[in-house]
């Protein structure tokens, strides 16, 4: 048996998931919709919205299976989650990736899968809509067109739970967003001991900005941040704007030399992408940047009150 590679961008996919908070929630009608037309479509006997999680495939949606979850190891939709296209299987006892799988050997013995993955906005890939059969088969190239049609209102109602978790000016995460991501990768630094520091920044005079050349300008000036965040960060940090002028970073696997180098890099480019706009100020900001201690900071909560105490240090080192 052949067990599913892990993303590359595991971390991140990961922490998107928990973000939606939609795991080990009760069944809803607008995924149960989507299986119930899939499995009467390609008259299979099982449908599901499989999400991968980290040690698991959990189901949003299962119709035809007496079960709420299977090990990830030997789910089909790990493997699905590694591609963009439909992962197919016409018949698993005939492919030696699967033809010794408990899935395939035991119950639900699964002959025949196709299963197409559900990606987030961000680009993460969530899981599956799948469906199996007991029996090998084949689909057809118009099948397969209807399988990405019903995955695509799947892909729908998850880009509405992650919208929600999306700063609407800035379109990187909001205060909700941030939170739900930087907590499995507190819990990740907790539980493997790695490095991890908390960068928290504020805008200095924002309202002088907006009183003296509008709130577009204001506006501009947000984006302009928080997109020079999304480009100077690495893709396993992770930034969200906390409502305001406030904006924050969280930079895993960076102990305080690395973060002091990834914040002079950021104050560089910020310089840089200011002189190439149309702003007729310069943007100044106040940060504070703590590493995790997991004897001082039980949560990510303590661990952004103290990156807020050091931001208002810097602001009043600045001030006077």
């Amino acid at each position: 048996m052949q067990e599913p590679r892990i993303p590359e961008s595991e971390v991140r996919r990961i922490a998107t998931l928990q973000s939606l908070h939609i795991l080990d929630t009760a069944s809803e009608e607008r995924f149960d919709r989507v299986t119930r037309m899939a499995r009467r479509i390609f008259d299979v006997p099982i449908a599901l919205v499989s999400l991968v999680d980290e040690n698991r495939q959990w189901f949003k949606s299962c119709v035809g299976l007496d079960a709420s979850e299977t090990p990830r190891d030997i789910s089909f939709c790990g493997h699905a989650i590694l591609d963009d296209e439909i992962f197919y299987i016409p018949n698993a006892s005939a492919d030696p990736r699967f033809a010794d799988n408990p899935l395939v050997t035991d119950a639900p013995f699964i002959q025949f899968y196709a299963g197409h993955p559900l990606q987030t906005p961000n680009g993460e890939k969530m899981g599956t809509l799948c469906i199996i059969d007991t029996k090998p088969r084949r689909l057809k190239k118009d099948d397969l067109q209807a399988l990405k049609d019903l995955a695509a209102m799947v892909e729908q109602e998850l880009a509405a739970l992650y919208l929600a978790t999306q700063d609407e000016l800035t379109l990187i995460p909001n205060r909700r967003g941030f939170m739900a991501l930087a907590r499995h990768s507190v819990n990740l630094s907790r539980r493997d001991q790695s490095p991890l520091c908390l960068a928290y920044f504020d805008l200095n005079n924002f309202k002088s900005i907006n009183d003296q050349y509008g709130h577009a300008s204001g506006d501009l000036a947000l984006q302009l941040f928080a997109h020079t965040l999304e480009e100077t960060l690495r893709d396993a940090d992770i930034f969200g704007r906390l409502g305001g002028d406030e904006f924050v970073g969280l930079l895993t696997g960076a102990d305080l030399a690395e973060a002091d180098l990834i914040m002079t890099r950021f104050c560089q480019r910020l310089r840089e992408r200011v002189s190439e706009s149309s702003l007729a100020f310069d943007i100044e900001y106040s940060a504070g940047v703590v590493p995790f201690d997991a004897e001082q900071h039980d949560s990510i909560e303590s661990l952004m009150i103290s990156a807020d105490q050091a931001m208002y240090a810097d602001k009043h080192a600045q001030s006077s």
